[in-house]
């Protein structure tokens, strides 16, 4: 585990996957089809994941591909204003776009409408992995959706192997997406083979039992990755908090109550808060209980990259908490 520690360590990623638009209607309660106004911002898990560690004080790079168009340069812009680092960011004419997300700020009945049709991010090709300087970063993030076509599947794979040869841990948020595969046989045998590639995998509960064939068998499946000798599995169980899997042990965290306005956006803020933290040199146990308070901050504020703390949200957060609390 060390060896992914130390990566972490040095706060500095290089993260693949997809940025996009976010629509959300506002005020907050007012459902998609009822509003006048929507409020447009960054989105796509892996773009959100790197505004969640640039607001952290991490140092985040993103390599994906964006629609040569306005909405692409949308999402170039607000990835720059969070201050992400954009240059291995590349635009792709033709009928690509932008992913496209319609939300709103309600827990009931709440609508999240995805567009993901000829998507620009799964235009990410090996060419493109092979120019990132693996040399300038400590550890790679990927979220699972990147896998889901091709070229961008075997372009991660071929970043892995990258990761590899620069001695760069490989982080790996499961992040399973139906609508983005082929079919659940071809997502459960890749994602199983990226888990298998991975040092740090993050996933829920439904994602584990996905792999596994069966939602009863998600915790083992998470329990049997975390074998491996150095590698770390997180098992997120929503409002039942987490185990994370670290050398032979099973540390058992809960959540922080906070009122919720929405439910998306959680995971990504998890995983930088959880990362942010370890760079930071707190415990492994801390940095998951850490991640756990973004996540709650987070899905109490509408929109997902405007609503990722900086540290002093996160630390004036915590210092409002009575602690963590267990289902």
């Amino acid at each position: 585990m060390s060896a992914l520690l130390d990566g972490i360590s040095k706060n500095r990623f290089v993260v693949f996957g997809r940025a996009g638009m976010d629509m959300y209607a506002t005020p907050p309660g007012v459902k998609s089809e009822d509003a006048d106004t929507f409020h447009a911002d960054l989105g796509g898990s892996s773009a959100n994941i790197c505004v969640g560690l640039s607001k952290l004080g991490s140092k985040a790079a993103l390599v994906t591909s964006v629609s040569d168009d306005a909405v692409g340069r949308f999402c170039v812009n607000r990835l720059r204003d969070y201050g992400v680092d954009t240059q291995y960011v590349r635009a792709v004419g033709g009928e690509f776009r932008n992913s496209l997300a319609v939300y709103e700020s309600c827990i009931e009945d709440f609508q999240n409408v995805i567009y993901r049709n000829g998507a620009a991010d799964f235009q990410v090709t090996k060419a493109d992995v092979d120019a990132v300087d693996c040399s300038a970063y400590g550890a790679l993030i990927t979220a699972g959706t990147v896998f889901a076509a091709e070229p961008s599947r075997g372009a991660t794979f071929r970043a892995f192997e990258n990761a590899r040869a620069a001695g760069l841990p490989v982080i790996f948020d499961i992040d399973y997406r139906p609508y983005s595969w082929p079919s659940p046989a071809v997502a459960a045998d890749v994602l199983s083979r990226a888990g298998d590639e991975s040092d740090l995998i993050v996933g829920n509960d439904e994602e584990f039992g996905f792999m596994a064939g069966g939602m009863d068998k998600g915790l083992c499946k998470a329990r049997e990755l975390a074998a491996k000798p150095g590698r770390v599995v997180i098992y997120k169980m929503g409002a039942e908090g987490a185990v994370t899997f670290a050398d032979g042990q099973e540390i058992r965290t809960g959540i922080y109550e906070t009122k919720p306005v929405k439910p998306n956006g959680a995971g990504d803020s998890f995983m930088a808060g959880l990362l942010a933290s370890i760079a930071d040199g707190k415990s492994l146990r801390d940095a998951v209980l850490r991640g756990s308070a973004c996540a709650a901050i987070v899905v109490s504020k509408p929109g997902c990259a405007g609503a990722m703390p900086t540290s002093a949200e996160l630390d004036d957060f915590l210092a409002a908490q009575p602690g963590p609390t267990l289902s």
